[in-house]
């Protein structure tokens, strides 16, 4: 029966069926093939969606949309600019930097992208970059839209695995920093070998304005990752206090946010987070099936046989698992399928769950900058107008890079689990 539910889902998917309605239909074929009540599906389907956390979902989505697209994103990289654009290759750094700014802003990989590549994109080509390396490399810090906090994979993964949301939260700084720093080494290599210039000098004057100007948007991840970290708010009331603060930002300081541009945000954020809720809702029932089936349980059988016990070898396996994954699922999708199949054989291993979300997350966010389902990619190549070939040939060895980040990342748990313990998350 397990076969039946896992290749049902598997072909539907390869036949185009979005994610969504793959594991909707499966799940039905599965009742129906052993004979069980259908009343099961809308019992599971709202217990699926009834977690209080989750209600952080559409709330992040928005407040990204809003500081992405409300005139915030354009500050930060002016002032990144302002900060390391004297360099050579400066605005290649400021790419990677202003990424990893928005990144603590927005908690979207696409918006990351989106947001860094319209502002920089055109003053790149102008100074004499290359364009395909500049898109792809936009499309690669965007992966780190997912990894710094806030995180809406991070706030899936908590809610199937039944981890703190905020222990998730608090470790993804490190890895988004090292991500973002191997990316700079790239740019600084390549800025050299090929001779990119400088950017224009910025007096101390308008240093000062950019980073006053750039400030409340800055502040926007200090409000809600503070108010988490201290008690004062959990990650749901975080997020509608981060939406309720980028309105302010956008229409009273900023005052560039339209009505009309507001509603096109909502329509947007509210179509992508139904989304969400819905494959989160179809795959409760597709998770029980499996549970019935006991999958999990034979998975972690089988992959403890294969690695002969080992825990290298198991943490290995499922990488590659997860980096194939990304490269042809999109990401929330992937997570809520593959995150209840590999949870048991992690608990087998002794594995930590913080440390393990985080691999995972990684894992996932460096398929939204790998071909062929790579949706950083596509915003990249959507703002140039270069095919998608013009932008894969350079965006490999970035996409090598952040795979080695991750297996440092898999072997030295470290690294991911120091800051929470630091602050005293247990």
């Amino acid at each position: 029966m397990g076969l039946l539910l896992g290749l049902s889902f598997l072909i539907l998917v390869f036949l185009g069926m979005p994610i969504g309605l793959s594991i909707g239909v499966s799940s039905l074929v599965f009742l129906f093939a052993a004979d069980l009540p259908f009343e099961m599906l809308p019992q599971m389907m709202f217990t699926g969606s009834s977690s209080f956390v989750l209600v952080a979902v559409p709330y992040f989505i928005l407040a990204g949309d809003i500081l992405a697209k409300g005139g915030i994103s354009e500050r930060i990289v002016a002032f990144a600019e302002s900060s390391v654009g004297r360099l050579r290759g400066g605005l290649s750094i400021v790419s990677v930097i202003a990424s990893m700014f928005i990144a603590a802003v927005s908690g979207s990989g696409a918006a990351t992208t989106a947001a860094v590549g319209s502002a920089l994109l055109p003053q790149l080509e102008k100074k004499g970059y290359d364009i395909d390396f500049s898109a792809a490399l936009i499309a690669a810090a965007g992966t780190i839209g997912v990894v710094i906090p806030p995180s809406v994979p991070m706030v899936l993964f908590a809610t199937i695995a039944g981890e703190s949301v905020a222990k998730l939260f608090m470790a993804g700084f490190v890895p988004g920093i090292i991500m973002g720093g191997a990316l700079i080494v790239i740019a600084l290599r390549v800025a050299h070998k090929r001779g990119y210039p400088a950017a224009d000098p910025v007096d101390k004057t308008e240093k000062r304005r950019r980073l006053v100007s750039a400030l409340w948007g800055l502040l926007t991840p200090l409000i809600i990752l503070g108010g988490i970290f201290s008690g004062l708010f959990t990650p749901s009331e975080a997020a509608a206090i981060a939406v309720d603060y980028s309105l302010i930002v956008a229409f009273v300081i900023y005052r560039s946010l339209t009505w009309k541009k507001f509603y096109q945000l909502v329509v947007g954020a509210g179509v992508t987070s139904a989304l969400i809720m819905f494959i989160i809702a179809t795959s409760t029932l597709f998770g029980w099936e499996l549970a019935f089936c006991q999958a999990p349980e034979q998975v972690a059988e089988v992959m403890l046989r294969a690695a002969g016990g080992r825990p290298a070898m198991i943490y290995l396996m499922i990488m590659v698992i997860i980096l194939i994954a990304g490269m042809f699922m999109e990401t929330s999708s992937a997570l809520i399928v593959l995150t209840p199949i590999f949870i048991p054989t992690i608990m087998n291993i002794g594995g930590n769950m913080v440390h393990f979300g985080l691999l995972v997350t990684i894992g996932l966010a460096i398929g939204m900058a790998t071909p062929p389902v790579a949706i950083d990619l596509y915003v990249a190549s959507a703002i140039t107008g270069l095919p998608m070939e013009r932008l894969t040939k350079p965006i490999i060895p970035m996409v090598l890079v952040l795979a080695a980040v991750l297996l440092v990342l898999t072997y030295v748990p470290s690294l991911t689990t120091f800051l929470p313990a630091l602050m005293g998350m247990k």
